[in-house]
């Protein structure tokens, strides 16, 4: 088994954290990680309800694993209530990012909840370690939806020179090597979500499982123009990693023409609508390519840690 301090901290039986997905991450994906020894977490957009929070966070806790949920804090400036709801659920991790988490840390902490945010470069992480947070998630530009455009490796290795805090891997971790690496590199976790998007628990269309299937690690694109298309106000310097698309072809880097073209921008909002492979967003990181098959979240994550434990009882071979 492999332990590390945050394993030991959430009673986890690997070191996996399952990345909060808004609209592939709800309660059934955050149970089955949980239930494979991870920490499932449930993923939050501006679209959502807060009844869909309770709904969604009351799945893993009736079948009492730990489980999360993932806030964006450019959202929660107008959607109070989903933070609220939040809180009222009582997860075991909250993370709160994209913007500064320090509004929410003494809330949460309040209500007895551990606080993560996810940092792209190392202001980011200055920032969230002023404000208190438990641990922090290096997210490389690798990783799919939005991100920043750091490395993960470099970035990690940056992120652990500046506290003692626990520190957690996220972009283009897919394999049992992959997460090996990351634990070796200082990492107390890995966060993983491009691996669950083929999950049969994941709330994404089996359409869109299919995509992910079919694709290559050298079909992302690390774009603004859905998000300008779709008027959604996630600020500029998140851009959001999804697979190349015949819109994303045309409209990349365009965005500012793009904002002034209606009928192109109608494109993306009916493609949402109809789950139209051409035009809609359909958000994945670098290791799509490792994601073949459609199986079970716990099936993933159990697969993880056992490739992972082999990788790191070789380690001692390299040593003379």
């Amino acid at each position: 088994m492999i332990k590390t301090p945050l394993t030991r901290w959430f009673d986890l039986t690997t070191p996996v954290i399952g990345a909060p997905m808004a609209g592939v991450s709800g309660g059934e994906l955050a149970r089955a990680v949980s239930l494979a020894g991870g920490l499932g977490m449930i993923g939050i957009s501006g679209s959502h309800r807060a009844e869909f929070v309770t709904e969604q966070c009351a799945i893993p806790a009736e079948a009492q694993v730990p489980f999360g949920v993932g806030l964006m804090i450019w959202v929660l400036e107008t959607r109070p209530d989903l933070f609220e709801a939040t809180v009222a659920a009582q997860p075991s991790l909250v993370s709160v990012s994209f913007g500064d988490p320090a509004p929410y840390v003494g809330p949460l902490h309040d209500a007895g909840i551990a606080v993560c945010t996810q940092v792209n470069t190392t202001a980011d992480a200055h920032r969230a370690l002023d404000a208190g947070v438990d641990m922090l998630v290096a997210q490389g530009t690798e990783a799919g939806g939005h991100t920043g455009r750091r490395a993960t490796l470099p970035l990690l290795q940056e992120v652990l020179t500046l506290t003692d805090r626990p520190v957690v891997a996220a972009g283009g971790i897919a394999t049992g090597r992959g997460m090996a690496a990351a634990l070796v590199a200082g990492a107390a976790a890995v966060w993983v979500g491009t691996p669950l998007l083929s999950c049969v628990e994941g709330l994404n269309s089996p359409a869109a499982r299919e995509r992910i299937r079919a694709a290559t690690g050298d079909e992302t694109v690390l774009t603004r123009a859905f998000d300008v298309a779709e008027g959604i106000a996630w600020p500029e310097r998140w851009p959001g990693r999804a697979l190349v698309n015949d819109f994303s072809r045309t409209w990349h880097g365009r965005e500012d023409e793009l904002q002034d073209d209606a009928d192109a921008r109608r494109l993306v909002v009916e493609g949402r609508r109809t789950g139209d492979p051409d035009n809609a967003p359909l958000y994945a990181g670098e290791s799509v390519g490792l994601v073949t098959s459609e199986r079970s979240a716990t099936d993933v994550i159990r697969e993880l840690d056992a490739e992972a434990e082999k990788a790191l009882r070789a380690v001692p071979r390299l040593l003379s």
